[in-house]
């Protein structure tokens, strides 16, 4: 009997691993990732739709990532100034997030939760442990929603905020994540 169950699990083992039905990755090439400076006296956005990312509920692993130089405010020289002073895109061009869903992945089609992702934050050469507050919702057997917010310090990532021009950049960058994912 004992050899039986081990031989059925190695064949549901075998099917799983093989059949990509079963798959539980979803990947996106073109989400959405914002980014609000909030300063006392100028506010703006910067924002991509070239988010990159994989959610494996199998291994519950998240990776996302963004080429920092896909990064647009609507003010070219702003832009370059962010890429070349403060951001350093050429030594430093992505920011990466790579972590777990605290609460576990499992769900159903047409079911939605609030979730928190614990992982690492790697920008500017620096790498962080945070928690990442979302919502993930399955749409259907092939695709998930993802959006999460989250608040990142410059000064925690070595990113200088301008000297001459202080208050136009704040302290406190809030990013917004909008994508979604379909399997693998």
């Amino acid at each position: 009997m004992s050899f039986r169950k081990e031989l059925i699990g190695f064949i549901f083992l075998i099917v799983f691993s093989v059949n990509p039905s079963f798959s539980q990755e979803f990947i996106t090439e073109n989400g959405s990732v914002t980014f609000l400076s909030k300063a006392s006296l100028n506010e703006f956005e910067g924002k991509s739709q070239q988010l990159q990312g994989l959610v494996d509920l199998n291994k519950n692993l998240l990776d996302f990532y963004i080429d920092l130089n896909t990064l647009k405010t609507g003010i070219g020289l702003r832009d370059r100034h962010m890429r070349e002073n403060y951001l350093e895109t050429q030594k430093f061009p992505y920011a990466e997030f790579t972590g777990k869903i605290a609460e576990g992945p499992e769900l159903k089609s047409g079911e939605s939760r609030k979730v928190t992702a614990k992982g690492k934050f790697k920008i500017h050469g620096v790498e962080r442990e945070i928690d990442v507050p979302g919502t993930i919702k399955r749409l259907n057997d092939n695709t998930l929603e993802l959006e999460a917010e989250f608040k990142v310090l410059l000064g925690d990532y070595k990113i200088d905020i301008p000297k001459v021009m202080f208050y136009e950049l704040s302290e406190e960058q809030t990013v917004t994540i909008k994508t979604q994912l379909k399997k693998k």
